[in-house]
């Protein structure tokens, strides 16, 4: 039964490490597709800003006002369009300065905070590949290690539960 138990253990590091080596591609693939979101946003708002610059000296918050105070209904509608590809916009931008601040920044946005549709998207078609580079490694073994630790803990637990109930549950001997 050791040697059994020993190579699941070696199974499941080996598949922690898989799963971990996955995660700096997966991030890498999550800020490409935030930067490509935020270069259409911004292309998508381009000539809205260039109307802003030309009539409102660059201020799009001016012309999103003048589209609101236009008493046609179409064009006062307009104002709405212009401000959620803004609202848009400044979103994805600021999620992809907060990805790009620092090596482990997009690690911490993915984890913590992100972009709900950009993850799910990615996630929908990520092109599983291995990238080894020192942080894939680390994360990798890191992550063996936690996935071979816990279902170690777990089992061992589970298995002093069931010794626990067969103790309660055996009938005791009388002495005589």
């Amino acid at each position: 039964m050791k040697p059994i138990m020993d190579y699941l253990r070696l199974l499941l590091f080996i598949c922690g490490v898989l799963i971990g080596i996955q995660v700096p591609a997966f991030v890498e693939q999550y800020g490409q597709s935030l930067a490509a979101h935020t270069s259409e946003a911004k292309m998508a708002l381009a000539q809205f800003q260039r109307d802003a610059d030309r009539f409102f000296d660059g201020d799009l918050a001016a012309l999103i006002a003048h589209y609101r105070q236009n008493p046609d209904s179409v064009i006062n509608a307009g104002a709405q369009s212009i401000e959620s590809l803004h609202e848009r916009y400044q979103l994805l931008d600021d999620a992809l300065q907060r990805f790009n601040q620092s090596s482990y920044s997009g690690f911490q946005q993915l984890a913590f905070a992100p972009l709900e549709d950009v993850r799910s998207e990615v996630w929908q078609h990520f092109s599983h590949n291995i990238m080894l580079d020192g942080r894939a490694i680390a994360i990798g073994l890191i992550l063996g290690l936690l996935i071979s630790i816990f279902c170690e803990l777990l089992l061992r637990g589970c298995v002093g539960l069931y010794a626990a109930g067969c103790r309660l549950l055996m009938p005791k001997k009388v002495k005589s």
